[in-house]
């Protein structure tokens, strides 16, 4: 795995990276509005619609996106976001289940949410 670092871009970069749909554009788009945006509501629904795309980075990405959320906000929409945790944590892609278990932690320590993992 590699760091790089997030690019900052503002809402209407983020809304026609989703436009565009290109996964290289998205990997950073739903990162970027997690880490900058100071309207969490908006950035966690960017994270939500993202959660379901076709590329498991973008997914896997997304779902990292709520423990950023998580960690600067400190809230995040437990009826909508939970079930999408949830549903990763099953996911055919390990980079996203990897990161589910993860969001599953910070979740749990941030915002005190009681989410277990399956039992293997």
């Amino acid at each position: 795995m590699e760091y790089h670092v997030i690019q900052e871009l503002n809402r209407e970069q983020v809304e026609a990276a989703i436009l565009r749909n290109e996964p290289e554009e998205l990997l950073i788009a739903a990162l970027s509005a997690a880490l900058y945006s100071d309207d969490a509501a908006w950035a966690e629904s960017v994270c939500l619609r993202l959660s379901g795309h076709a590329h498991f980075n973008v997914r896997g990405n997304a779902i990292l996106g709520f423990c950023h959320l998580a960690r600067i906000h400190g809230r995040l929409d437990k009826i909508r976001v939970r079930p999408v945790v949830k549903a990763a944590l099953h996911d055919q892609s390990d980079y996203v289940r990897g990161h589910a278990n993860d969001a599953v932690d910070e979740l749990n320590f941030f915002l005190k949410w009681r989410l277990r993992r399956p039992k293997t």
